[in-house]
């Protein structure tokens, strides 16, 4: 388990070191007031009341100061690696001596404010129950810092955990759209070469294309911005369908159905490509008759969100077979990261869902809020 040292807190750990302590100070002066109350005999007057705050505070200070010295040594508890038993040992070690330092603590009090004489009749008096008080107070006071502790713990674990699946996430989509599919790249370039021959001005303006995905796909791997507007993931996914086009002629049929008011909503980058593909992949080029793929937008006014779809009318798929992409490759490994990070990036308020079955084609569609 990791260990929080007290020189290295964050900015959150130091908020909630700072809790604690409030929380500490409020729960010794709501057991003065308690004290206070049950002492006080308020039908006898304000002098009766003010002995009794008197009382509260010489019996309570000693345990009050010595608890703050509690958190740490629970604290240093955490931070090595013990048994249950040498935990229980030390701790009840610590409270007999937490009711020790008590004793002493009240007795010097007694003796600088009443002489020796007093000091030593109230502490005979008081030696058995102050131990046995000395007990449970600390037990009270390492409990509370236990638990806070524990819970502190179970949050930097639980945002570790977060960390790590938003890195993975990430990794993953860097690797399925951090980069061109090197079959599609070995096709275009077989393609512009054959262009080259027969239509040279037509060659040219599909490697103007070529380099303006390239130059996509390398400034958003460069750029720290996490959004790019769906203009530029459109033109992007436009110059990826004219090069595949350009190996699979007239057996590519594209329909466009955006909402102009669309154009300027934001959407993660890289994100419709992957899913244009998997269309183009699995179902347009396997087929000789090839096949119709829709890229449509529009707006959700009332959740204001952004909604989009990506569907073909290729041979789709059991969803079943969706799960176990991860064990081979097809489409399901592409959907998991971008579900993973639509999840991790929008805290769960963004939605994919998959619309398949055999012979059906295979529809994505995508909610974004905005």
């Amino acid at each position: 388990m990791p260990a929080f040292p007290a020189n290295s807190l964050s900015a959150a750990d130091a908020t909630s070191e700072r809790r604690v302590w409030l929380a500490y100070g409020g729960a010794c002066l709501v057991a003065w007031l308690l004290y206070v109350l049950a002492g006080a005999e308020l039908q006898r007057g304000m002098w009766r009341l003010w002995e009794a705050a008197y009382q509260a505070t010489l019996s309570l200070w000693p345990p009050m100061v010595l608890g703050v010295a509690v958190y740490p040594w629970v604290r240093a508890l955490q931070q090595r690696a013990l048994s249950t038993a040498a935990v229980v040992a030390l701790h009840a070690a610590a409270a007999l001596l937490f009711g020790a330092l008590w004793q002493v603590c009240e007795f010097t009090s007694m003796r600088m404010l009443f002489g020796p004489d007093h000091a030593a009749a109230v502490l005979e008096q008081t030696l058995l129950w102050r131990f046995v008080w000395g007990f449970f107070v600390y037990a009270a006071i390492a409990t509370d810092f236990t638990a806070v502790l524990q819970a502190r713990r179970a949050r930097a674990a639980a945002l570790s955990a977060a960390q790590a699946e938003s890195a993975l996430a990430r990794a993953e989509l860097a690797a399925i759209s951090g980069k061109l599919n090197p079959h599609f790249l070995f096709n275009t370039l077989n393609s512009l070469i054959a262009l080259t021959r027969k239509d040279p001005h037509a060659a040219e303006a599909a490697l103007l294309r070529f380099a303006g995905m390239l130059r996509y796909v390398l400034d958003s791997k460069r750029s720290a911005a996490d959004r790019v507007t769906l203009a530029d993931e459109i033109e992007f996914v436009r110059d990826y369908l004219a090069l595949e086009s350009l190996r699979l002629g007239s057996r590519l049929h594209v329909q466009w159905q955006l909402d102009p008011a669309t154009l300027q909503a934001e959407v993660p980058p890289l994100s419709l490509q992957p899913l244009v593909e998997n269309s183009v992949v699995h179902g347009v080029a396997p087929r000789p008759q090839g096949g119709r793929i829709s890229i449509r937008s529009g707006r959700d006014a009332s959740q204001h969100a952004l909604e989009l779809s990506i569907e073909d009318d290729g041979p789709g798929c059991d969803p079943a077979a969706l799960d176990e992409a991860g064990a081979r490759p097809g489409r399901g490994i592409g959907l998991s990261a971008l579900k993973r990070r639509f999840a991790l990036d929008y805290e769960g308020r963004a939605r994919l869902q998959v619309r398949t079955s055999p012979g059906t084609g295979f529809r994505v569609d995508l909610w974004i809020p905005q």
